[in-house]
């Protein structure tokens, strides 16, 4: 949502570097690619630039930790480059990269969504459990978060945590009495059509916290099962779409929606009630509703190195990942409540944080969340077959 973005690779970037790898380019700064069983140093050999891609909105937490590795390690990086994609973007530019033979991505920064796409398509360096021993940090993930960690596999080590939703936003000028079971929701949507959203599931957080969580809400057979256990979900999400006109493909289209009128309520998370309203998206007197009796579906980030990085980049990016996975880096993921609460070890308290984020989270948070995550349960998303299978159901049954 914010815009301190910086473009490194654009599509023309890209088709340079795919007619370079045809044309037989030279071997880029910081080494050859790496194969799969090629060691990798503690250290690069020479400074190495890093190509960041971000496909989950991670850089809002992650990009000063980012920075501030780069400043205090000159004989490791000498510059840091940073690229924004969508989720279902990043197997098409990872694999277009590698079938060229020429990757040009050192670390992708992605949630459960692309994550299990770059699984499913072979995309990705194993990194767990190869590297713990460089990256102490992960010994302390907190329960939740070290439940996330088990989803990506060999593949992705979690950097940034929060027990997501879902939630439900609405505008308390044009709702009086706020859902607050799947019934109410249907019920307020059917006598006000149009007035309910939420986004595509692919490529939307809230989407898909929303998605995973009826299950528990609606008490289906197997929640961990979209295929043969969401009967109640799905007859759900068909009546519900008979009130809804759209999706919007992204999260940021609902939070205008809601804020221009043309919703009334929006499924949501913690972040993405928190951070929209503390930059002025959303109006800051917009109140949020739980389901009752709700499951979190849990949330977090991951970092992962496509196959054929460097081993000198490699060893870089596993230093940088070290760094971000300490206390005093950590406590800076609460950000401005883009991920709320974000640190994923134990013992970073909102205290830790810099000043500007704890200023937000007193203006902006709610102080019912506390309660809310220490006594609800939490449940890890679906693993990455069923999350595919999910969102594939979910197109072809609702969203077309």
């Amino acid at each position: 949502m914010r815009t301190r973005w910086r473009t490194a690779i654009t599509a023309t970037g890209i088709s340079t570097l795919l007619c370079l790898a045809a044309c037989g380019a030279p071997t880029p700064p910081g080494g050859a690619p790496a194969s799969a069983d090629a060691p990798v140093p503690e250290k690069p050999a020479a400074p190495v630039t890093l190509n960041v891609l971000d496909v989950a909105g991670d850089l809002q937490l992650t990009q000063p930790i980012i920075d501030e590795f780069a400043k205090k390690n000159p004989d490791m990086v000498s510059r840091v480059t940073y690229e924004k994609a969508t989720a279902p973007d990043m197997a098409g530019k990872v694999k277009a990269q590698q079938d060229a033979g020429r990757i040009g991505i050192d670390l992708v920064l992605t949630g459960t969504d692309a994550l299990s796409a770059g699984i499913q398509q072979n995309l990705l360096t194993p990194l767990v459990p190869k590297f713990n021993s460089r990256l102490p940090g992960m010994k302390d993930y907190l329960e939740p978060a070290a439940a996330m960690q088990k989803l990506a596999g060999e593949y992705g080590v979690l950097i940034t945590y929060y027990p997501s939703g879902p939630l439900m936003e609405y505008a308390p000028d044009r709702v009086a009495n706020p859902p607050s079971t799947p019934e109410q929701l249907l019920a307020y949507a059917q006598a006000h059509p149009g007035k309910v959203g939420y986004a595509r599931p692919a490529n939307s957080g809230p989407g898909r916290t929303f998605l995973m969580g009826l299950p528990y809400i609606l008490k289906d057979r197997d929640p961990k099962d979209p295929i043969n256990g969401w009967d109640r979900t799905w007859a759900y999400l068909k009546e519900l779409d008979k009130t809804i006109t759209n999706y919007p493909s992204g999260t940021s289209d609902t939070m205008k929606n809601l804020a221009n009128g043309t919703y009334d309520i929006v499924l949501t998370t913690t972040g993405w009630d928190i951070n929209p309203r503390a930059l002025g998206t959303v109006p800051a007197n917009y109140k949020v509703s739980t389901f009752q009796n709700f499951t979190w579906v849990t949330d977090a980030h991951y970092a992962t190195i496509p196959k054929g990085v460097s081993a000198d980049k490699q060893a870089a990016v596993l230093n940088l990942l070290s760094f971000i996975l300490s206390p005093e880096q950590q406590a800076k993921a609460y950000d401005k409540g883009f991920f709320y609460p974000g640190p994923a070890i134990k013992g970073v308290t909102l205290a830790m944080a810099p000043a500007e984020s704890q200023q937000v989270i007193a203006q902006f948070g709610r102080p019912e969340y506390d309660a809310l995550i220490a006594n609800n349960p939490k449940a890890v998303p679906l693993e990455t077959k069923q999350l595919v299978e999910a969102f594939a159901r979910w197109d072809r049954e609702i969203g077309s």
